[in-house]
């Protein structure tokens, strides 16, 4: 059963234990987030600390699928330094529209859901159940820095 009275985003990170990292800076020309009405729409998120990648290698070759789960996990705690720093707050987000997850693989890896999973469990655990998101995974070649994960993720937000 979901729960009437959800915490907010920032008591949740506080009970996980989360401190959320810089946000990244952009690496090209580009807008970290973008709000258009109530959707927040960021760019790209890599596992980076700093200006530089924390993880690199393709899984199914220098990545197996649990590292590939932690690149996702730091992913996504870029992206929620990036909302909280557009927004004033994470409690404004009021639903994860969309995640996407792009996975870079080699060979006949089939396990890039498992891998998406590292970002969608910490958007569980600080947004609650009932605000998981539609989401689209897919194995690429190569992604930037050579990092084994990208996620793009679409927020929508209180007025």
């Amino acid at each position: 059963m979901v729960n009437p009275h959800p915490s907010a985003a920032e008591e949740r990170l506080k009970q996980l234990g989360l401190q959320l990292p810089a946000p990244p800076e952009p690496f090209g020309i580009y807008a970290e987030a973008v709000q258009t009405g109530n959707l927040l729409f960021l760019t790209g998120m890599l596992p980076t600390e700093g200006r530089a990648a924390k993880f690199t290698g393709c899984v199914g070759g220098e990545v197996d699928v649990e590292t590939g789960r932690k690149a996702a996990r730091l992913a996504a705690l870029n992206a929620l330094a990036v909302a909280r720093q557009h927004l004033g707050s994470l409690d404004k987000v009021t639903r994860v529209v969309r995640l996407g997850v792009s996975v870079a693989t080699v060979g006949d890896v089939r396990d890039q859901p498992k891998v998406a999973d590292g970002a969608s469990e910490l958007l569980q655990d600080v947004f609650g159940k009932d605000r998981n998101p539609s989401r689209l995974v897919y194995g690429v070649a190569s992604l930037p820095l050579g990092t084994p994960v990208e996620l793009e993720l679409i927020f929508e937000v209180a007025a």
